[in-house]
């Protein structure tokens, strides 16, 4: 009886162990690209076959033909641009057809690649083809204009070793390795869910359902790489399967972390999952509602139709080799004490429909609000509570932005010692003078550094806020992009509020305390802020304050007064 070639080993682009380690002696004398933890997610799906048919990063051939039609140059699909992007420094010490070490962020050696391909993409039409929009409202076009490099290289890849992983390690597996455990316990038909959330009684009643439909064993595939800025962190998140593993039957169900850096590319995206599925040994896919969506648009709409997924993947299944199992919304109905699919309640009017959406789940989290048991195991809630305790104990960080001369630093140290005198929590006031002189001292004032300078405030603010401390931010911080950089960086721990000083221009110069304003005007201080550069007005602030005729300690409790609305401090 020939085996079914979704058990059957796959190729993988690591080379044998004597190969590795002569390649390793050897790529001391290559040029080394330390890679990003995005890139490195990439790496490791293309080394292990997770990427198959892949060789490497794509070609701009590959790369033209799966940003417009989804197919690389050979007429296979491939949904997703996986591409090595890098500074224009880097890309211009490079010669066609030379070999460059890969390596991880501590320096260690886990690839070479032979650079066939170096192209600048069209960033916009990337975003518009592969995410539907150039809004930088979605994390990943954001990421592809404001953090990736502005050239891309393309070439084959040789394996020499896979990243290092020092958590959860018995439940990573390859391919490879998970082809061979169906194998061996003799299961021929996979349903694997994907999930980036912590896993509730309507997941779980959605995957069984799914296992039972597909008369199918069940792989819960949690992704463990980078998912949407904002997420439950991934400790956290596994911490909550492994208190659910036991709910399932052991003899059907099995789990494994995916270490994959997802995109939020919705229907393009559910493609690209159902792909690695199969490449993972998988005969079917569970494809929800809105899968893999990154939530709201900048006109506030969602980015993608509830079945946009499942109806791109429809379309494309015979090629992607893995059925889909659409899955509908689960809601719980009282008077049944159970989940159905909510577009099969026939007798919506006389029942009671309880559900409970992400956002309401966060707010009781922070609030410390009771989640009831028909919603979640308690076992989740349990871990989740001792992640994100009620905000009232969390760390947080107040970001004050507005002009030179604005009066920000005299609002910041006041909320400081109003925030001191309540007590509770360790405060720390990172002030732009304060700043330059302690972290920054040897940055000057182009865009570059300023970008740098802010980028480092919100880096420490980070740290405090993760440590359950309150950081105080008061810089200029002219540019919006990296305004929303830092409130990623900050949000992943805690709460993130911007305060807007919206004192005028005409105001701060009439104050001019340090006489920059006048220098500036003179053109003796180049690039000054208002003057000879740009100020992005913020747009989504927490907060916006008026100075002039107002005192400082009433601008000082409007923060309060605030802070205590989002339910970060008790005034009480």
């Amino acid at each position: 009886m020939t085996m079914l070639s979704n058990l059957t080993p796959i190729p993988e682009l690591y080379v044998s162990y004597d190969s590795a380690q002569k390649l390793k002696v050897e790529a001391g004398d290559l040029k080394s690209l330390d890679l990003t933890p995005r890139q490195i997610c990439d790496l490791e799906l293309l080394m292990n076959g997770g990427f198959n048919p892949l060789k490497g990063f794509l070609s701009e051939a590959d790369y033209n033909g799966v940003v417009d039609n989804m197919r690389l140059a050979d007429g296979q699909l491939w949904p997703m641009p996986i591409t090595l992007d890098v500074s224009d420094a880097f890309a211009e010490k490079l010669e066609l057809g030379e070999d460059i070490a890969l390596r991880d962020q501590e320096g260690v050696i886990l690839a070479t690649m032979t650079v066939t391909d170096r192209w600048e993409p069209n960033k916009s039409r990337e975003a518009e083809k592969v995410f539907g929009a150039d809004d930088s409202a979605h994390p990943a076009v954001n990421y592809l204009h404001n953090t990736a490099g502005k050239i891309y290289l393309g070439g084959p890849v040789t394996g020499i070793q896979q990243p290092v992983h020092y958590d959860f390690r018995g439940r990573r597996d390859t391919p490879n390795e998970l082809r061979a455990y169906f194998r061996k316990l003799g299961w021929r038909r996979i349903v694997a869910f994907q999930t980036r959330n912590p896993l509730h009684r309507a997941h779980q009643e959605l995957t069984f359902r799914a296992a039972k439909e597909a008369q199918a064993n069940l792989l819960i595939h949690p992704v463990v790489g980078m998912t949407k800025p904002g997420d439950v962190d991934h400790f956290t998140r596994v911490r909550c399967y492994e208190a659910v593993l036991d709910k399932y039957p052991a003899a059907t169900t099995t789990m494994s972390l995916l270490n994959l850096a997802m995109r939020m590319a919705g229907p393009r995206e559910a493609v690209w999952h159902g792909l690695i599925r199969a490449n993972h040994g998988c005969t079917h896919f569970i494809v929800g509602r809105d899968h893999a969506g990154p939530g709201k648009n900048s006109a506030g709409e969602d980015f993608y139709g509830p079945y946009d997924a499942q109806d791109l993947y429809r379309a494309n299944q015979s090629e992607i080799g893995c059925e889909m199992v659409d899955f509908k919304h689960m809601v719980y109905v009282q008077e049944r004490a159970q989940y159905e699919p909510n577009d099969e309640i026939a007798d919506k009017d006389d029942v009671t429909v309880l559900n409970i959406s992400g956002t309401e789940l966060r707010r009781r989290l922070a609030e410390g609000l009771e989640i009831p048991e028909w919603f979640s195991f308690p076992e989740v809630v349990k871990e989740l509570r001792r992640t994100k305790p009620p905000r009232s104990q969390q760390g947080f960080t107040v970001f004050f932005t507005g002009f030179s001369g604005s009066g920000k630093s005299t609002i910041a140290n006041a909320l400081m010692v109003k925030l001191m005198e309540m007590g509770g929590r360790p405060v720390t006031l990172l002030d732009g003078d304060i700043v330059r002189k302690n972290l920054s001292s040897e940055l000057g004032f182009s865009k570059e550094h300023r970008d740098l300078n802010i980028r480092r405030i919100g880096y420490v603010a980070s740290e405090i806020t993760k440590n359950g401390g309150i950081a105080i931010c008061a810089p200029i911080a002219p540019y919006a992009t990296t305004r929303r950089a830092v409130r990623e960086d900050v949000e992943a721990y805690g709460a993130f509020v911007e305060v807007h000083v919206a004192t005028t221009i005409e105001e701060c110069e009439r104050r001019d305390r340090k006489g920059l304003y006048k220098l500036a005007r003179e053109g003796k201080i180049k690039e000054f802020t208002g003057i000879s550069d740009p100020y992005d007005v913020p747009e989504g602030s927490e907060l916006r304050i008026e100075t002039e005729n107002v005192d400082v300690d009433n601008c000082a409790h409007q923060v309060l007064l605030k802070l205590e609305q989002m339910g970060l401090i008790g005034l009480s």
